[in-house]
Formats: C-alpha cells, sequence, structure tokens
C-alpha cells in the first residue's frame, strides 16, 4: 500500500466534483455504493459525510476502512482505497477550506458539509 495518489490521480481527483465510493460494514458484507464529493488538500485526498455520523458510507468506513472510489477519467474508474479518520484541527480546517474553494458555487449543499456535526467525518482516502 502506498500513502498517496500519484500526481495524475490527484489532479484527475481535484478536477473532479462527484465520485462514488464503495463501502461494506465487513469483508463479507454487501456492498454500498453513493456519490459524494472529494477534495486535495496537498497530496491526500479527503472526504466528508455530510450526514455526519449517520451516513452509512462513513459507518461502513469507520468499521472497515477498506473500499473504493470510482472516478472519471481514472484508468479501470475503480479505486481501491483504505480509509483513515482525520480528527486533527488543522486538517480539518484545510479540508473545509478546500470544499468551500472547489464547491462555491454550490453555497446550499456546502453549508450541510461545514456544519459542526459533519467535521468529525472528515476521512483521509489513500490507495490499499
Amino acid at each position: 500500500m502506498t500513502s498517496a495518489f500519484d500526481p495524475e490521480t490527484l489532479q484527475t481527483l481535484d478536477r473532479t466534483y462527484e465520485i462514488d465510493i464503495e463501502t461494506s460494514r465487513a469483508e463479507s458484507a454487501p456492498v454500498h455504493r453513493v456519490t459524494i464529493w472529494i477534495v486535495v488538500d496537498g497530496d491526500a485526498a479527503y472526504v466528508r459525510s455530510v450526514r455526519g455520523p449517520t451516513g452509512r458510507w462513513y459507518r461502513e468506513l469507520l468499521a472497515n476502512p477498506r473500499g473504493a472510489i470510482h472516478v472519471a477519467g481514472v484508468a479501470g474508474r475503480r479505486l481501491d482505497i483504505v480509509a483513515e479518520p482525520a480528527s486533527d484541527a488543522a486538517t480539518i480546517t484545510r479540508v473545509s477550506d478546500a470544499l468551500k474553494r472547489k464547491y462555491a458555487r454550490w453555497p446550499a449543499s456546502l453549508a450541510g458539509m461545514l456544519r459542526d456535526q459533519v467535521l468529525p467525518t472528515t476521512m483521509r482516502v489513500k490507495p490499499a
């Protein structure tokens, strides 16, 4: 497992407004797929649950950090990932700032991603 996506993938993720994330609560459990937002900060990619801690994909990644993202413009479109909580205040602030820059054209939806109750659901996704 590498610790970061390659620069070309990071650029694609940075330009892509929506991805599909694939999760399951355990290796043998059913897989679920939902469309979410993604941002890049430096050499890292981050996601956050607009539904806060009740979001299914978020709960499933906490239980089983292995999943996948599907991204238009990336060879094969499916990237296996491992997720880890990003709970330090500096990272959460940087991710919020990245969301503001990338999604400013959708202020109502963006506001949902910046609510206090969703900030702790910030997760870094890395190649698996």
